[in-house]
């Protein structure tokens, strides 16, 4: 999700010890999703209305400024490859201007794994919309990955969270630590999953961390490495439950970005199915 989904820095991979093999790609099957848009994940929960608001700083060049990032989970749905997904939206502001705004897509297989299907993330200079690094399971080679395992272990292997070289997106992500303790301005949290994220582009020494609380999910983003060009210091500020009145405008503003997206990636989002509006659905 370029930074703010499920991106991040080096081959934090090579300091896993794995206990199996790491796959290139992981073995998605269309065939192994039931209810695909229940995702009750513990350490990655998205049911329809759930908002993050997560505040921080990010320092790129030597430069810092201010950071805002919005993620919500829509009543919205979106079948790729015959699998029915979660729409996600997402407004990432840095110095108080828009830099992206993102559509998501995500579903849970019947044993518990979310599966990152892919995203239109629309990324703006200046206030001017610069490019759309459109990547779709299925389409152009792509391919799905595991955003958050059912049971993260320390010392398993690393997994794809998406292949889509075409857009340089080959991220992967690893257990990094357990049982931690975390404070950020929302509260305090106890047993936090960290994961340690990386992408071949970025190489080696670039990683970004992601902090994993049960029931909430991401409440914290930070970094480590020589190499991670964009160091972004992340913390849940807000965690809310939209009423209806919000859900709706949040529903209109991602409906307005899938618009968008079929006008500027036609190549990659013109070949999906429109999002539906669906917020009793519960399988494929």
């Amino acid at each position: 999700m370029n930074g703010v989904g499920v991106s991040g820095g080096g081959a934090v991979m090579a300091q896993q010890k794995a206990s199996a093999p790491e796959k290139e790609f992981e073995d998605f099957d269309r065939n192994n999703f039931d209810r695909s848009t229940t995702i009750d994940n513990p350490w990655f929960p998205m049911k329809p209305g759930m908002r993050w608001v997560l505040k921080g700083f990010t320092t790129e060049a030597g430069k810092r400024v201010p950071h805002r990032l919005t993620v919500t989970v829509t009543d919205l749905t979106k079948v790729i490859d015959g699998v029915r997904t979660v729409v996600i939206w997402m407004e990432d502001y840095r110095a108080g201007q828009m830099m992206e705004r993102e559509l998501a897509f995500f579903a849970q297989d019947k044993d518990g794994n979310v599966w990152a299907m892919g995203e239109h993330p629309e990324e703006y200079e200046d206030g001017k919309f610069a490019k759309a690094p459109t990547w779709i399971h299925g389409v152009v080679e792509s391919r799905a990955g595991i955003a958050m395992p059912a049971a993260p272990r320390l010392g398993g292997p690393s997994f794809s969270q998406g292949w889509a070289p075409a857009v340089n997106f080959t991220d992967r992500g690893a257990v990094d630590q357990v049982g931690q303790k975390t404070c950020v301005p929302l509260r305090c949290f106890e047993d936090v999953l960290v994961m340690a994220e990386g992408s071949r582009e970025e190489g080696a020494d670039a990683q970004q961390l992601k902090y994993y609380a049960r029931g909430v999910g991401k409440v914290r983003v930070g970094w480590r490495g020589k190499g991670e060009k964009l160091q972004e210091v992340l913390e849940l500020a807000e965690f809310s439950q939209l009423g209806p009145d919000a859900m709706a405008k949040a529903r209109t503003a991602a409906l307005k970005l899938e618009a968008n997206a079929y006008k500027v990636s036609k190549e990659v989002y013109g070949r999906t199915s429109p999002s539906e509006h669906m917020p009793t659905a519960k399988g494929k």
